[in-house]
């Protein structure tokens, strides 16, 4: 939609040191994923294990889900929606590549996600905190953006759209949390369901929020402090209207 670009870069140029920062990162992740897929490949074709908490896929992995760097950035804005896509597809894809690592013709997807989730718990952890993160950001950036387009120009149906993918993402992770996930790992994914409460409350839509609230009143998490931020997640979205 050449509107759309237009008016995407002139709020990039209206603060450009920051969506420069923004821009870097996000191509640091991108082709940190591009040497990703590439180690995974080589290991693949040796026949071997790849490992994640060595170099290189820790150091790449460290830049794709680069928690400094995101935390550095200044407010989410309309403008993040230059670059931020870029990087939520390459943590989205990395973590594809891990969880799907090893995938045999016709094995069913199910049965191998769950047993690389199992193995590399820690990274699909890491990842899932990241992205909803990320996602969050991204919630409130496409949001401020559909405010700033005029009436003809706006995509209801695609924002609603992200809104059901967000849900999933956040469903994904809970159900993970609850199914063996260890103290560290659901500690960490709580937390940032926790730190981002208030912009799921106000951007998912109301079943999904109703739905999510009952799935963890219903799977409460082994570790206490995993289950308390949910539960103060689950409040957040109980009270939103």
């Amino acid at each position: 939609m050449p509107f759309l670009r237009s008016l995407l870069l002139l709020l990039a140029l209206a603060s450009p040191a920051f969506s420069q920062i923004g821009s870097r990162d996000a191509a640091t992740a991108q082709n940190a994923l591009r040497a990703f897929g590439l180690y995974l490949d080589s290991v693949a074709k040796s026949g071997g294990q790849p490992d994640f908490t060595k170099p290189p896929a820790a150091d790449l992995l460290r830049h794709i889900f680069d928690v400094a760097a995101f935390n550095a950035l200044p407010r989410a804005a309309a403008s993040d929606m230059v670059w931020l896509p870029d990087w939520g597809a390459a943590v989205d894809l990395s973590y594809r590549r891990i969880i799907l690592y090893g995938r045999r013709l016709n094995e069913p997807s199910d049965l191998l996600m769950r047993r690389n989730m199992s193995k590399y718990q820690d990274q699909c952890a890491v990842a899932m905190s990241f992205m909803i993160r990320l996602q969050a950001r991204q919630a409130t950036a496409l949001t401020s953006l559909e405010d700033q387009l005029p009436p003809e120009e706006r995509r209801p149906a695609a924002l609603q759209q992200n809104r059901s993918d967000s849900a999933q993402t956040i469903t994904g992770a809970i159900t993970a949390i609850t199914q063996g996930m260890k103290p560290d790992n659901a500690r960490l994914i709580a937390a940032a369901l926790r730190d981002t409460r208030d912009v799921w409350a106000g951007y998912i839509m109301l079943d999904d929020r109703s739905r999510i609230a009952k799935l963890i009143a219903d799977t409460p998490a082994a570790d206490r402090e995993a289950q308390n931020n949910l539960a103060v997640f689950a409040g957040a979205l109980a009270a939103a209207k």
